[in-house]
């Protein structure tokens, strides 16, 4: 029986060298793959008490809505900035060379809602911590953040240390 981390491509020296670029591509079109990655990131937050799921565009959609639908909780997107079509809440983030700006529906979540975040990588935190922020201006609690792969050595876990987090495979390197 093959691990989650069997799915995954490693790409090395690539967007640049040193760097090992983990592939969640490999794992998504293979259906085993996939399905192991839902199951095995909903099985992590199984003890955890959610209203509702938060996936950021794309890959987080593609984690989070099967994990909302096994569930049955409703599925919130998080997009980037003039994608949704009705008011919205905003957060900038640092990229690694430049900002970015992404946005919810402003009704999406309600005061006091516990939210599970989802998303394929958790790396420095950034666009998590974007993602939070959100949550939190519309009054909702974080219940916990899952994702699929987690580059340890970015510190995205020492970032969001105030919040429970679960990641299906930690690679130690960038």
């Amino acid at each position: 029986m093959k691990k989650l981390e069997d799915y995954v491509r490693s790409i090395p020296d690539f967007p640049e060298e040193g760097i090992i670029f983990r592939d969640v591509t490999s794992v998504l079109q293979d259906a085993d793959g996939f399905r192991l990655a839902v199951d095995t990131m909903q099985e992590m937050i199984a003890d955890l008490d959610y209203d509702v799921v938060v996936g950021a565009e794309s890959r987080g959609f593609i984690l989070g809505a099967p994990i909302a639908y096994n569930n049955h909780k409703p599925f919130i997107l998080i997009r980037k900035k003039g994608k949704l079509p009705c008011e919205t809440v905003e957060a900038e983030y640092e990229l690694e060379y430049g900002k970015a700006v992404i946005e919810m529906h402003k009704d999406a979540i309600k005061p006091g809602q516990k939210v599970l975040i989802v998303d394929d990588l958790i790396a420095t935190g950034g666009t998590t911590e974007a993602m939070i922020k959100l949550v939190e201006t519309l009054g909702g609690q974080v219940a916990g953040l899952v994702f699929m792969i987690e580059l340890a050595g970015l510190k995205g876990r020492e970032r969001l240390k105030n919040y429970r987090m679960d990641s299906a495979i930690i690679y130690e390197g960038k």
